[in-house]
């Protein structure tokens, strides 16, 4: 009896021989002649793909956005995401300025009432001690002799009276008309202008500080305590203008020599 009436294998097929191994199935549609499952030759790339470092063949494109295998981005251009070049801003984003400084300086304006009282004491303690050394040395006889008599030379205290007086006037002419500045004047930072702005002239710087004079009216005896009396008055009316006078700070005193004005430096 025939195989093929009980369900063996039909006839002209071989039956695989006890422990042979199977041939492989063949290679999926699309792919080379390879075998499936192996892996390309070392040194090929895969089957489609351009080998490292070689351009593609002639009239064909690599993928958009890519590029070609081996090659390097082109100098100056950048990929995106990156950052510009040095010292250029990104498209699209503002430029940053720095802000402006405010200028705080006071220079050119008015000196206050205060800064002004403290130059004066300033220029006042170094009077004191230059006048103290003046009277000493003209005046230390007619000192010695009302110790030992009680009797007073007025002329040597006329005398005293007279260059002190001097001195004092003089050094704020002086300096005012050369400098613009007394010594008190230099160490809080304010100087004195006349109407055009520059130092004020020998005249005008005269007229201003001439009521610094007054007390010279000592020298009669009679009429001391008249001399002390206006030179106070002069004081408190100079004290009382400047500070009533808000927009410019001037007093009496510059009016009467012209218009001369009190200004800080700095």
């Amino acid at each position: 009896m025939s195989e093929s009436s009980t369900g063996g294998p039909s006839s002209g097929e071989n039956p695989p021989r006890p422990g042979s191994i199977p041939p492989p199935p063949p290679p999926p549609p699309g792919q080379g002649g390879g075998l499936y499952g192996q892996q390309p030759p070392a040194g090929q790339p895969p089957h489609g793909q351009q080998p490292y470092g070689q351009q593609p063949p002639y009239g064909q494109q690599p993928p958009a956005g890519q590029q070609p295998s081996g090659q390097q981005t082109p100098y100056g251009q950048q990929h995106s995401g990156q950052q510009p070049p040095h010292g250029q801003q990104p498209q699209g984003q503002q430029p940053y300025y720095a802000p402006q400084v405010p200028d705080f300086s006071t220079a050119g304006q008015p000196a206050d009432l205060g800064t002004r009282v403290i130059a004066r004491l300033i220029d006042n303690i170094i009077l004191t001690v230059v006048n103290g050394i003046i009277g000493w040395l003209l005046g230390a006889d007619a000192f010695a002799n009302v110790l030992m008599t009680g009797q007073v030379d007025y002329g040597t205290l006329a005398l005293v009276t007279v260059v002190t007086t001097a001195v004092t006037l003089g050094y704020f002419v002086l300096l005012e008309s050369a400098r613009g500045q007394t010594l008190g004047k230099m160490l809080v930072k304010v100087r004195t202008v006349g109407p055009g702005g520059g130092n004020p002239t020998t005249t005008e710087a005269l007229k201003r500080n001439l009521w610094t004079a007054v007390g010279i009216i000592g020298v009669v005896p009679a009429l001391g305590w008249v001399g002390t009396l206006l030179s106070l008055a002069a004081v408190i009316t100079i004290l009382v203008t400047i500070s009533n006078n808000t927009a410019t700070r001037q007093g009496w005193h510059d009016n009467f020599a012209g218009g001369t004005r009190v200004v800080r430096t700095s």
